[in-house]
């Protein structure tokens, strides 16, 4: 009897719910909720698959709420999430045995999106390593904050700065206040560590990898690290020009707020859209031209095998160079001296369109469900598949069957509609002929 094994893809769906599973039932235990009885099982999931699918939307007030138990089974899924489950996995395997099976390393370069199974012990240990030191370089920046400038004793500092470091680092958008970093909108000392925390998860793993080895020899960066680092400098910039100018003299978000503050605030939302979730100012209160601008951003988001979601700034800069070279008349795709391989076409129309479609059905579920107006919803449903975790205000109070279309969304925004898509297939059809080609009208 041949013995079935789970491919990759399928394992890491797997992997993600058992997580989102064991979370649940950790934060439904009544040591995890303040006051008496448990939290309620979709206040639980909704928590759980947040923090797995590191999104930061939230229906109960996380520091009210939850004990100090349940606020350390987030933080302890937070981490689990943005390392990645099977990479987790591999690193206990790693630990313990001190050897990966060759099914382990395949589940683990399918979650890391490498191309070879090389070294993927090494890959596993770097992953850790380079998480490990930007979380510590957040923590400390941020302890020494909380503890010299807000009198925080230092148990309180350290609590607060390790929670918001991972929180950042993963993309989580998770916080310890009840207003999100509202209270920080001004402080730079703040803000801005949080800031550098978000971006260098949002960059991927790949690209920080190849950045510490060949920092200084641009020439040799790959197609994936240049795209992900100009894309996301020209989006960080548009975000927050675009936030910056529009709310400039909205008296509820940075009217009120000297004119350094405003450019800080615009810049922090700006950050928040490459999937983290935190807010300096109240997004509720933003224009509903601001929440276009923002959805746009936060599908997008950030770089691909990272700790960001969206459909990655690789497939938006893709299907861009497509256009051009379609507008152009030319034949094949050249990006940054290199052409293009046309099966990534596909992969990125695929992913785009996947994407479209989760999002509108989202979006017209949630309309059905509570009544709520289309850029509410739209806002909503873009966040929690893009595992951005930024709300208008409305996700507490949105009936329960609406918060589990967010939890499928978040699920499907983390795992990814075209690994999700691989998961579910019973198998894989290798067709040996072709039909005849043909061209229909377009446009």
């Amino acid at each position: 009897m041949s013995r079935h094994h789970l491919q990759p893809a399928q394992a890491v769906v797997l992997g993600f719910a058992v997580a989102i599973a064991v979370g649940t039932a950790l934060l439904m235990l009544p040591i995890a909720k303040v006051g008496p009885g448990g939290a309620s099982f979709v206040e639980a999931l909704f928590t759980a698959t947040s923090a797995v699918c590191v999104t930061g939307l939230i229906v109960v007030d996380t520091p009210v709420f939850w004990t100090g138990f349940g606020q350390v089974v987030i933080l302890v899924l937070i981490q689990l999430g943005g390392l990645g489950i099977m990479i987790f996995a591999a690193l206990i395997g790693v630990v313990l045995a001190r050897k990966m099976s060759v099914r382990s390393r395949l589940n683990t370069a399918a979650e890391a999106k490498t191309l070879g199974l090389d070294d993927v012990r090494g890959l596993v240990r770097r992953i850790v390593l380079i998480s490990v030191i930007i979380e510590a370089g957040a923590f400390i920046l941020l302890f020494l904050r909380f503890l010299l400038g807000y009198g925080y004793t230092v148990g309180e500092a350290a609590w607060f700065a390790l929670f918001h470091a991972v929180s950042a680092f993963n993309n989580a958008g998770f916080a310890l206040y009840s207003d999100s970093l509202m209270g920080f909108v001004s402080d730079p000392f703040i803000c801005l560590p949080i800031c550098a925390a978000i971006i260098l998860g949002g960059l991927g793993f790949p690209v920080i990898m190849q950045l510490r080895r060949e920092f200084r020899r641009p020439l040799h960066w790959s197609m994936n690290t240049n795209l992900v680092l100009a894309v996301t400098a020209v989006l960080l910039v548009a975000g927050t020009v675009y936030i910056t100018a529009i709310e400039w003299s909205n008296p509820e978000t940075l009217g009120g707020l000297d004119p350094w503050s405003r450019v800080l605030a615009g810049f922090f939302q700006s950050v928040q859209t490459r999937t983290a979730g935190f807010n300096s100012v109240d997004v509720g209160a933003m224009h509903d031209e601001t929440w276009l601008g923002m959805d746009v951003l936060m599908f997008i988001g950030g770089g691909p095998a990272g700790t960001a979601g969206g459909i990655k700034v690789t497939t938006f800069a893709v299907l861009f160079f497509i256009l051009v070279t379609e507008l152009r008349g030319e034949g094949a795709v050249n990006i940054f001296g290199k052409r293009l391989s046309r099966a990534v076409h596909r992969q990125a129309i695929t992913v785009v369109l996947l994407a479209v479609a989760a999002v509108i059905a989202g979006t017209a579920l949630i309309m059905f469900l509570s009544g709520e107006n289309l850029d509410r919803s739209l806002f909503e449903t873009v966040s929690a598949f893009a595992t951005v975790g930024m709300s208008t205000g409305i996700t507490a109070s949105l009936p329960e069957s609406a918060q589990v279309v967010l939890v499928v969304l978040m699920f499907l925004g983390r795992i990814g509609p075209l690994t999700l898509g691989s998961a579910l297939a019973l198998r894989e059809r290798r067709i040996l002929y072709e039909l005849p080609k043909e061209r229909p009208a377009i446009g």
